[in-house]
């Protein structure tokens, strides 16, 4: 369908008030995403090469919100709500420039899939006027019945005005709608309010399409695909359903979990071949991964590159702007952050490494942390090949620890120490001795006089 043309329409103009939040429904997000900019990059997949966004609740904040996720998407404000076919009409100026294809989607349905919107395509391709998208379920209660005769759909009827036999139906109406271009504004403006809400319902273009002689279809698809989202509660149940999906992709694709049920993704989460992930690990927004890492249990990663064969973890944290080179480690109870962490460099434990470049082969012992901020200003540490950083020592940038250099354990740095350099950052060892008794027993001293105190209280209290 490369040669048709697409104009996507997405409603995202509905206030929410199940959300029971100040920022619009459709910027809620499923996998660090906003649910609309799902709906867009879908749209943009199944090959739509326009883009109309309907707002209406927050239409500002909607609007900047979604720019960075839709070039080019066009805006068009719904200032009152009388119904989706009047939300579509919306963008009547987008419409009227002619497309083969329109398609019509909600702002809160983020599992939408661009093969389902391309199934919907192509019925428009074979010679519908009117696709439909629905899906089957066996408790079809509350939802609007798809009424089909050899094939093709006759009406969409809703449920409380079902008849026995249409109610015993469980192929439901999905919402979302593919339409041909060149009958959509006619479609459009023939839909009338003459119902108990005075709205103007999309869903009334099937039986106007039909009564115009014009050929109108159903397309079945899986039930996730046009789940909107109206709470909270439905908001948790589709990032479940997304973390599925994509849990299954990862497997797919070469990635190992040994508990792929603990582990999750964000929408733009890159992982190699034979890269495996230990239980309980957390993928924030910007996180590429190369082949064969290793990710032990209990870590969170945002905004970080992780290169080929480095491992991180157990407990570790990557923080935005961590780039691990081939081969490097980041272990347990680390934290790393804006730091470029050399090829086969070691971080192993109980260290913090941040607004730092780290050489090849540096070894940083455990308890090491690079003092980066002062306050106000955050400055850089930088540290050589083979460097060697001795454990619980403490970098005051901005310093440069040169290639080779070794920084004995227990020392404050705050000076630049040259390469294949010895620096001592201690102040110097006091010795007292027979003080580590008397000591011992004035604070035993106090602990008993402490206890006194409190007994005393309580007695007095009980009177």
């Amino acid at each position: 369908m490369s040669e048709r043309s697409c104009l996507s329409i997405i409603l995202a103009a509905g206030e929410g008030t199940r959300m029971k939040s100040d920022l619009p429904k459709v910027l809620h997000p499923v996998a660090g995403l906003p649910m609309a900019a799902h709906v867009l990059g879908a749209a943009r997949a199944a090959g739509s090469g326009a883009l109309a966004l309907v707002v209406g609740h927050g239409a500002e904040t909607v609007s900047e919100t979604l720019k960075s996720h839709a070039a080019g998407c066009r805006t068009f404000v719904q200032a009152e709500r009388l119904g989706t076919a009047h939300a579509v009409l919306a963008a009547r100026d987008a419409i009227a420039d002619g497309f083969d294809d329109i398609l019509v989607m909600f702002g809160d349905t983020p599992l939408i899939e661009a093969e389902a919107l391309a199934e919907a395509r192509q019925g428009l391709a074979d010679g519908a006027a009117v696709v439909v998208m629905g899906f089957r379920t066996d408790k079809p209660a509350g939802y609007g019945r798809l009424v089909e005769q050899c094939g093709e759909l006759v009406a969409i009827r809703e449920d409380r005005d079902c008849s026995a036999a249409e109610r015993a139906i469980t192929f439901c109406n999905g919402g979302l709608m593919a339409i041909d271009g060149a009958r959509a504004l006619g479609l459009l403006d023939a839909v009338g309010n003459d119902n108990a809400k005075g709205e103007y319902y999309l869903t009334d273009i099937v039986e106007i399409a039909r009564a115009q002689g014009l050929r109108v279809v159903a397309a079945e698809v899986a039930f996730e695909n046009v789940l909107g989202i109206n709470n909270r509660a439905e908001l948790a149940e589709a990032e479940a359903i997304w973390q599925t999906r994509r849990r299954r992709r990862m497997l797919l694709d070469g990635v190992s979990m040994t508990a792929p049920e603990t582990v999750f993704f964000a929408h733009d989460t890159v992982i190699g071949r034979d890269t495996a992930i230990e239980p309980h690990v957390v993928f924030g927004p910007g996180v590429r991964i190369g082949d064969r890492v290793r990710v032990r249990g209990f870590s969170h990663i945002e905004g970080a590159t992780i290169a080929d064969g480095a491992e991180v973890g157990p407990f570790a944290r990557l923080r935005p702007g961590a780039d691990l080179g081939a081969g490097a480690k980041v272990g347990n109870f680390c934290e790393v952050k804006a730091a470029e962490i050399g090829p086969g460099a070691k971080v192993n434990h109980l260290t913090y490494i941040g607004d730092a470049t780290i050489g090849a082969k540096a070894n940083i012992g455990a308890g090491t942390i690079t003092c980066n901020y002062n306050g106000f200003t955050k400055d850089r540490t930088e540290i050589g090949a083979e460097a060697f950083i001795g454990s619980n020592s403490s970098l005051v940038a901005p310093v440069s620890i040169g290639a080779g250099a070794y920084v004995a354990s227990g020392s404050v740095i705050v000076a630049d120490v040259p390469d294949d350099a010895l620096a001592f950052g201690r102040a110097p060892q006091t010795v007292k001795e027979g003080r580590a008794s008397k000591l011992k027993a004035r604070y035993q001293a106090e602990k008993q006089r402490r206890a006194a105190e409190k007994a005393a209280k309580d007695r007095a209290a009980r009177g």
